[in-house]
């Protein structure tokens, strides 16, 4: 499958939940969706990300956005993070790494030396009409959901 492009609808996909429920972009269609992609669950950059977009939430929402967070990290550890931090939207599971690759952001990385495949930090706003608007990788994430939120509000 191609890659997604800035300007171009977004393809179709379905994930399962922390909960083990399918949700599929397309359940967003009619509302502006923030897709964001982060390394791994509970660790330090990621709490605060997810927490980021957690404590902007409401003013996310009142925008007319939603957010989905996707991970490779499993259902039960999806389950246990959004608990622990009370988190008010959706983690998404991607085991396989397929939506990670039509986003682009499953990549080689490297950490001390060592070369790995991983996610990218990165997110990626698409409007109601399931284009894809603007895109940011290679996140870093202090102040990062302010400007997701600034974007987000420049599209109403």
């Amino acid at each position: 499958m191609e890659q997604v492009q800035l300007g171009r609808p977004v393809p179709d996909f379905k994930l399962p939940d922390a909960d083990g429920r399918g949700v599929a972009l397309s359940d967003y269609r009619g509302r502006k969706v923030i897709v964001y992609f982060y390394p791994k669950d509970a660790t330090p950059a990621c709490t605060q990300e997810a927490c980021d977009f957690r404590d902007s939430y409401e003013a996310l929402a009142a925008s007319g956005a939603a957010v989905i967070g996707i991970s490779m990290d499993n259902a039960k550890s999806h389950k246990r993070f959004a608990d622990k931090q009370r988190l008010p939207f959706v983690l998404l599971t991607d085991e396989e790494h397929k939506v990670c690759e039509l986003f682009g952001v499953w990549q080689l990385k490297k950490l001390y030396g060592r070369e790995y495949m991983g996610i990218v930090r990165s997110t990626f706003l698409i409007d109601e009409n399931g284009v894809l608007v603007k895109e940011w990788r290679g996140v870093r994430v202090k102040g990062h959901v302010q400007t997701v939120l600034e974007a987000v509000r420049t599209m109403q």
